[in-house]
């Protein structure tokens, strides 16, 4: 399976057809629009073929002057060809140009906003908006974001006085099975309409951080990226963006961005130039039923917080490693993966209260966020350096896994990083165990049990005999690499 960023066009809108019924009052499945030419007509021109234009280097691409076999008469033609050529030409010699086409649309005509996708004009020598008149207009990239793979783009108002803006719609009001319209420049082909529905919401493709895909079944094909997928209203309810394809064409999966995600980024690149996201400054990870049943919550939700930042808006104490997110500002998290999309959608600055799940006790926390890309270089840095445990005086085996205490002994074998400030080292682990399958590895070092800090063997004992002794099934441990990156695993005790 190949998952390839190309883009779709416009979805439109089709009043409903009645369901006639068959022999014995039995519904036939309903009809699609009878005809889409009206909407495709009003919104085609307000869709833009975006073509751009890169001077590469033929640098390593160079092709090498052929080599024939040993004493072929023919090797001194090729000679004398390629040294008569001057420098930089030549197959593969010196700069060329390398073209690439996509879609856009048109948001604003009184100030010439257009919006693409980044990979369309990414490193992009020139952009040019090509309108479905045969007018043709330079664009200037006043904004990027390739954390969602949008960009705006902006040309001169007066070259086309007469370009038509499409409004933006709200995919959230959106249902499965709704028809969508996509217009757009397949495989360079100029304006295409096709037809479709709303096959699935919250797509995540690996893409990005915040994927959150409307899925369709509308035609779009290489080209297609950067142009609208429209409701039946003629608003824009995504931006065209990738498909799934063993062969690059359709095959009835694509994906567009949806504009309540996009709605917000755009109008920060059309201001700023750039995005300015709201940031926790937290590593997360899934909860998962083990997690979810060893921190004895009723249901599997959240985001479980591995690590804290240093330096970051909660590295004052107020969000700790083990805590659970459950609610920011006002809006439930689901799952891990919708908190960083949440939070991102925040202004910078703004005070927000986050509930979390702290020793089996709800808590509300008050939290006033950083700015992402402020803090993005913080959140590489691994966390601050205590001091040294001592030497291992102990070892016990447990789960499959051998443990001591952590020293310099211990450091120095696993290449334990100083930022690991305690804890107990695991020096062993059995194979199929129940901690190898736990993804448990000697080096890890076992920093607290069941939201407690441990520091020896001992410890670690004493922490599975309690929670045995509460009819625990699970032990929930911190465990840190050796790098210093903290995470969770639970591990059967039952």
């Amino acid at each position: 399976m190949v998952l390839a960023t190309l883009g779709i066009a416009a979805l439109t809108a089709v009043q409903p057809v009645p369901v006639p019924l068959g022999q014995g009052g039995i519904a036939h499945a309903q009809e699609g629009p009878q005809s889409l030419a009206d909407l495709s007509d009003r919104l085609i021109d307000s869709v833009v073929n975006i073509s751009t234009s890169q001077r590469v280097s033929g640098g390593e691409r160079n092709v090498p002057r052929p080599r024939l076999p040993e004493g072929s008469p023919f090797q001194e033609f090729f000679d004398e060809f390629f040294d008569s050529l001057p420098d930089g030409e030549g197959p593969g010699r010196g700069e060329r140009s390398v073209q690439s086409l996509g879609s856009g649309f048109v948001i604003d005509a009184e100030e010439g906003i257009i919006v693409t996708n980044n990979h369309v004009i990414a490193d992009a020598d020139e952009v040019v908006a090509n309108f479905n008149d045969g007018s043709s207009i330079t664009a200037e990239i006043i904004g990027t974001d390739p954390k969602t793979d949008l960009a705006v783009l902006k040309i001169d108002p007066s070259e086309n006085p007469d370009m038509q803006a499409v409004p933006l719609g709200d995919s959230e009001a959106m249902r499965v099975g709704d028809w969508v319209l996509a217009i757009g420049n397949p495989f360079g082909l100029g304006g295409s309409v096709s037809v479709g529905i709303v096959s699935a919401f919250g797509r995540d493709i690996n893409s990005g951080p915040y994927d959150n895909f409307i899925q369709t079944d509308a035609a779009i094909n290489r080209g297609n990226s950067g142009g609208p997928l429209f409701n039946m209203n003629g608003e824009v309810i995504g931006i065209n963006t990738a498909i799934i394809s063993p062969s690059g064409g359709s095959i009835g999966i694509g994906f567009a961005i949806p504009t309540d995600l996009a709605i917000g980024v755009i109008e920060q690149l059309r201001e700023f130039g750039e995005t300015r996201r709201g940031w926790l400054g937290v590593r997360i990870q899934q909860v998962t039923d083990d997690i979810a049943e060893s921190l004895g919550m009723d249901q599997t939700m959240g985001a479980l917080v591995a690590g804290v930042i240093e330096g970051g808006p909660v590295d004052d104490g107020s969000i700790e490693p083990g805590d659970v997110i459950i609610t920011f500002d006002g809006k439930p998290v689901e799952t891990m993966r919708e908190l960083p999309r949440i939070v991102a959608e925040s202004p910078v600055g703004k005070e927000v209260d986050v509930v979390v799940l702290r020793d089996g006790e709800e808590q509300t926390v008050q939290v006033t966020l950083g700015r992402l890309e402020d803090g993005e270089q913080l959140a590489l840095t691994a966390e601050p350096a205590g001091e040294d445990g001592g030497e291992a005086v102990e070892t016990v085996e447990l789960f499959g896994m051998t443990l001591a205490e952590l020293g310099d002994a211990q450091r120095e074998q696993f290449g334990i990083s100083d930022e690991v400030s305690g804890g107990v080292v695991v020096t062993a682990v059995e194979e199929g165990s129940a901690a190898a399958n736990r993804g448990v590895a000697a080096g890890d070092v076992i920093v607290e049990i069941a939201q407690e800090s441990v520091s020896t063997p001992a410890d670690v004992e004493e922490a599975i005999t309690a929670l045995q002794e509460s009819d625990r099934r699970n032990a929930l441990l911190m465990l840190a690499g050796t790098d210093g990156a903290l995470r969770f695993v639970t591990i059967r005790i039952d």
